[in-house]
């Protein structure tokens, strides 16, 4: 499970400078038999000239690497179960239990550097040099030394400014478990180390302001990840009125309960940064009200589109198809904090109930059970023993850990990069605060699920951001069995891995703890049309737009897909002509690709197939029927690749096509594997060469990156699978004989996968 425990990272510091003074310890302290060794994984970390920007602007370079520290390095240290060893002026020895969680953490801590600096002048950014060794150290009580440390040290001398360099001991634990790429810099021989050491160099992302991140290594499952989760959790609010739901206007009073919306509450308090705060109670209010049964409450997202206040209540009540509305304010002082609320009959534009808090901050929890309360009285709706006891239940006895918290929440709202990782970082500061807090836990599991839904892998990589949204899941439901975002989270990692009764379980879970919870609802919505009960899915999403009228952009790209999937073309175009075209998403051209495709508009399906081609020139029916492999019924995926297909989706990569006759058998593709060497060129001309072991595993290096995993073969087709492609989903192709191709241009054979074309020849 997530640990974060407290630790103090300080001054980044020259680790190799003590390096002579370490060697020469180790040699004593062995000696003492009181003291015992241990395997870790050693960080060692410095400032690429630290002197240098000391002399420039003393006072701006430590304001900079202290926010550094305090905002970014610590959290990410604490995330991935690091411990601060030895801090030494601008330099730090950090330890950890596994080598995959150091590596990790140095990408992630590069990356963050990287953003950071993204607005800064060259000659006064904060650059870092990493090193890691996994090797034996000497304990004396809090401190280490010895070689393992030493060769550490060294090996961050090897890095380039931003760089990581790890040892080979690193990397052979490392190697296939991140989905990172790694350059061999061969044996190096290490100042005041006896043996030679084997050291690789960590290939890592251009900075910002170049992110060609799909067309330097193939990724295409990422892209695709985002299709299936960036509906529903987390885009740009949409404030638009909803007009297919128009004719839908009684159904929400149908049900026979009170409909209400929480508007936004005004921040009457001096200070402008206190609006997170009214924002947090706002949507603790929506959060608590949503949870009874016997209410109808509007999401989130609709109710903070009237955050302006340009219309009057009766015209946003209209709009949000509700009879009830609340608004109010809150001024925050100090400890002091008072609220005003009212309960408003918008069909008559009267006051039900309205009232003056005045209290302590330390009793905010007290406050808004009685504003609930009150609520709850005034509309005669009554509780269940079990929405009782969620309502009552205290999130968190921890009030600074409730506030960051709070400032989390409205982060993760604004999805993108920055904004999200300060939700990440956040939500990791109340955990640490309260490791108890299961709504922290739940807030970052569903953030980290963002990250893998919009590829932000510079703040996390994909394998460690599904690793961690599991545990962050799972223990946020040890903490509270009753958190419906986790829940939801869950269901939606367990459909990803293909155990779709398990995913269904846990997203009606979700609902039923959050009766009026929209984002639960289209999780659900989500897990049913990948379990192939698309009418339930059809009837989920209609659900979801009663409770969000005015969505997220995407929603309405998802509810179109869902449309498709039930035949109904003409009203998923309805659907989908409700977004702009710069806001729509992938999903939403595919389904407006496959929608026009069925109902023979070939000009239209076409144009939206060059749209999608444009983003990712590499897409293809061929790694689509991968990446959507987690629908349960084969003829749900045939109904949306053949539409894709007629819409004149290509096949293969860069809509590669060959002759029959030129396609390998089995034996002839077996004859090409094993302890085999292929060189040759990609698509695009890029040279590469992919090194093919006899055990099936492979490293294919192309344009400064290198791709690892293990190849099998399946009758005639050559598969591979790797965990930075296509979800770490295994893909199979055919092999063929080039017809123009021949030895000494090295293009005898041509392997189309999943994201290009690889003309090569081979050798033992």
């Amino acid at each position: 499970m997530l640990d974060v425990q407290h630790s103090t990272f300080g001054l980044l510091g020259r680790a190799y400078g003590l390096t002579m003074g370490l060697s020469l310890y180790s040699c004593a302290v062995e000696q003492a038999q009181h003291l015992e060794r241990k395997l870790v994984a050693i960080l060692a970390a410095d400032v690429v000239g630290y002197s240098r920007l000391m002399g420039l602007d003393e006072t701006g370079t430590l304001t900079r690497l202290k926010a550094l520290r305090r905002e970014y390095i610590e959290p990410l240290i604490e995330g991935y179960h690091g411990r601060v060893v030895k801090l030494m002026g601008d330099g730090a020895l950090v330890e950890f239990a596994s080598v995959v969680d150091a590596v990790a953490c140095a990408v992630e801590i590069q990356r963050v550097a990287a953003q950071q600096n993204f607005n800064v002048p060259e000659n006064a950014r904060i650059v870092f040099r990493i090193g890691i060794n996994l090797g034996d150290v000497i304990i004396d009580k809090d401190d280490f030394y010895g070689d393992g440390v030493n060769i550490a040290a060294r090996l961050e001398g090897l890095s380039d400014p931003g760089g990581v360099v790890i040892s080979g001991t690193a990397y052979d634990q490392a190697r296939n478990k991140l989905g990172l790429t790694f350059k061999s810099l061969g044996e190096q021989r290490l100042k005041n180390i006896a043996e030679p050491v084997r050291a690789y160099r960590v290939l890592l992302e251009q900075a910002p302001s170049a992110r060609k991140l799909r067309s330097r290594r193939p990724l295409i499952g990422a892209a695709a990840l985002f299709l299936v989760l960036a509906a529903g959790l987390a885009v740009v609010l949409w404030p638009r009125a909803v007009a297919l739901l128009q004719d839908q206007s009684s159904t929400i009073s149908a049900e026979g309960k009170p409909s209400i919306a929480v508007l936004p509450f005004a921040n009457l308090g001096q200070k402008a940064d206190q609006d997170y705060f009214a924002e947090g109670l706002t949507d603790d209010l929506i959060t608590d009200l949503s949870k009874i049964s016997g209410l109808l409450v509007i999401a989130r997202n609709s109710s903070f589109s009237f955050g302006d206040r340009s219309l009057d209540i009766n015209e946003i009540a209209k709009q949000l198809n509700v009879h009830y509305v609340v608004e109010g304010s809150v001024r925050r002082d100090g400890n002091s904090v008072r609220i005003n609320v009212q309960l408003i009959d918008a069909k008559t534009g009267s006051n039900i109930w309205a009232e003056r808090f005045d209290r302590d901050y330390s009793k905010i929890f007290v406050l808004q059970d009685e504003v609930i309360g009150r609520i709850v009285e005034a509309l005669s709706v009554r509780l269940t023993e079990g929405e009782k006891a969620q309502i009552a239940r205290l999130p968190t006895r921890n009030l600074e850990a409730y506030d960051f918290y709070t400032r989390a929440e409205q982060k993760a709202y604004v999805i993108d990069f920055t904004s999200l990782g300060e939700a990440l970082s956040l939500y990791q500061k109340a955990i640490k605060l309260d490791q108890a807090f299961a709504d922290a836990y739940s807030g970052y599991a569903r953030a980290t699920v963002d990250v893998l839904g919009f590829d932000f892998q510079r703040l996390m990589l994909s394998a460690v951001a599904r690793q961690r949204a599991y545990q962050a899941a799972g223990r946020a439901l040890e903490l509270n069995p009753q958190s419906s975002r986790a829940y939801a989270v869950l269901g939606i990692l367990q459909m990803l891995d293909g155990e779709i009764d398990e995913a269904l379980a846990s997203v009606r879970k979700a609902v039923a703890l959050d009766p009026n919870g929209a984002e639960a609802e289209l999780n659900l919505a989500i897990v049913l049309t990948y379990a192939g009960q698309n009418p339930e899915a059809l009837a989920a999403m209609e659900r979801v737009l009663q409770l969000d009228p005015k969505p997220r952009a995407q929603v309405y790209d998802y509810y179109g897909f869902v449309l498709y999937m039930n035949h109904q073309y003409e009203k998923a175009l309805q659907a989908l002509s409700q977004v702009q075209p710069e806001e729509r998403s992938d999903l939403g051209l595919e389904a407006l690709a496959m929608a026009n495709a069925r109902l023979g508009r070939m000009a239209e399906a076409r144009d939206a197939v060059a749209a999608i081609l444009k983003k990712i020139p590499a897409q293809n029916l061929a790694g689509f029927r991968v990446v959507y492999a987690h629908h349960r019924r084969q003829q749900d995926l045939d109904h949306r690749l053949d539409a894709l297909r007629l819409a004149g989706f290509p096949e293969r990569a860069f809509d590669f096509r060959a002759q029959e006759e030129d396609r390998l058998d089995a034996e002839a593709v077996r004859a090409l594997t094993g302890d085999r060497t292929w060189t040759g060129r990609q698509n695009n001309g890029a040279p590469f060469v992919m090194e093919l072991s006899a055990n099936g595993d492979f490293a294919l290096s192309s344009q400064g990156s290198i791709i690892t995993g293990t190849s099998t073969l399946e009758g005639d087709l050559f598969c591979t699978q790797s965990v930075a492609t296509l979800l770490g989903r295994k893909f199979c192709g055919p092999l063929y004989r080039n017809p123009q191709g021949n030895r000494e241009t090295q293009d005898e054979y041509v392997w189309p996968d999943s994201v290009t074309v690889w003309y090569f020849s081979v050798s033992q």
